[in-house]
């Protein structure tokens, strides 16, 4: 009787390093729909209310609909999606108590962030700051407006990120998020947009190792912003079933 021959130790070890390749390739796909969507919400080319269909995200990213629904399950997480069930996905439309909450847990969140950089932050994190401050300007000057608006908010997550706190750069970088969801629905046309010269007087003041100033002016910054957005409470009343069925 034929005995069968042992798996070689490169046999089983080639094995395993499909297996991992494998892996690493699902994620890193998984990793690349997530960031792309992600990406488009902070532009505001995705906004509140987008129903995000899975047959068109497969067509286009080449990807299965259980990966797909991996990604919308992360992005759920984060508040950026809501699923509804037997209807889909959505990108998320905060309401404007949801968005006032939200401000709120920034200013304090981020003022604190700002006295930790005034303190500890190095020579190299300025340099780094500046440098992210100068991608800003060159965006805004070559007119690039989707470029300003995801730089802008990624100068904050950045920031956490250089504190070295993980946990703080997730609530950061999920807030920020959120902000831009909150920006596409209240915005309101005609506001002054914030001063251009805010990110760059923040990291003066943080190089300076002012904490009350840097903490006073990351405050302000984000006051700045909330204050862009019409964040009134709309009094609709009760319809007018009569007007709608009985016309003069």
């Amino acid at each position: 009787m034929a005995t069968k021959r042992k798996p070689a130790p490169e046999d089983v070890s080639n094995g395993a390093e499909d297996i991992n390749t494998a892996a690493d390739a699902e994620q890193s796909l998984n990793e690349s729909i997530y960031r792309d969507l992600h990406t488009a919400i902070m532009e505001h080319r995705l906004l509140a209310g987008t129903k995000l269909v899975e047959e068109r995200l497969c067509e286009v990213t080449g990807a299965s609909r259980a990966r797909i629904r991996q990604v919308f399950a992360r992005l759920a997480h984060e508040k950026l999606v809501t699923l509804i069930p037997n209807r889909g996905a959505f990108i998320s439309s905060p309401t404007i108590e949801e968005a006032r909450q939200v401000f709120q847990a920034r200013r304090m969140v981020e003022r604190e962030l700002a006295a930790l950089l005034a303190a500890e932050a190095t020579p190299a994190q300025i340099r780094a700051m500046r440098n992210h401050i100068g991608q800003e300007d060159a965006a805004r000057a070559r007119g690039d407006r989707a470029a300003v608006i995801r730089l802008s908010g990624a100068f904050h997550i950045f920031l956490a990120e250089l504190a070295g706190n993980a946990i703080l750069e997730k609530l950061v970088r999920e807030m920020v998020s959120l902000t831009c969801l909150i920006i596409t629905l209240y915005d309101r046309p005609g506001a002054p947009a914030c001063p251009e010269h805010e990110h760059r007087d923040l990291v003066d003041a943080i190089e300076r190792r002012d904490t009350a100033r840097a903490e006073a002016l990351m405050v302000d910054h984000l006051r700045h912003i909330e204050g862009s957005l019409d964040l009134s409470v709309r009094e609709t009343g009760a319809p007018d079933f009569h007007s709608i069925f009985h016309r003069e």
